[in-house]
């Protein structure tokens, strides 16, 4: 068997990794996926509002601007209980993220919604954002 035979016989996939194609991570060449980690410090009773704002409109937004959203927490123990939402998004990389978030804010339903939503005051106090890439020993998370 001639070489070339044999190289149109192997398939690529076992040398895919060393190329830098594909990573078990979520990666691929070019675009390392990033999780966003966000932390609302809601207003003084407005957990409540808040989290509906997410459940009715705010986590399909998202979607439609590819943020896929993970999972989203409140804490059972004070100081945070009743005041905090945490919650994961999936983004194809940092620079998405970027393009993301601009696409989201300049949506007309999300301005509405959110005027909406804060008519009687803003929900929200402070945000924290934390862009974070995985372990190589981590599972993948959400599918």
């Amino acid at each position: 068997m001639n070489r070339r035979t044999l190289l149109q016989t192997l398939s690529a996939a076992p040398f895919l990794p060393l190329l830098g194609v594909a990573r078990g991570n979520g990666q691929e060449a070019g675009m390392e996926t990033v999780y966003e980690l966000r932390i609302y410090h809601a207003a003084p009773g407005k957990l409540d509002a808040l989290l509906a704002r997410f459940r009715d409109h705010t986590d399909k937004l998202f979607a439609r601007h590819g943020m896929k959203s993970l999972a989203y927490w409140t804490p059972v123990d004070e100081p945070q209980k009743g005041v905090t939402l945490i919650y994961i998004l999936r983004h194809p990389s940092r620079a998405a993220a970027t393009e993301n978030w601009k696409a989201f804010q300049d949506d007309p339903e999300w301005k509405s919604v959110k005027a909406k939503s804060e008519e009687n005051g803003k929900l929200v106090e402070k945000v924290d954002s934390t862009y974070m890439s995985l372990t190589d020993f981590s599972a993948r998370l959400g599918s």
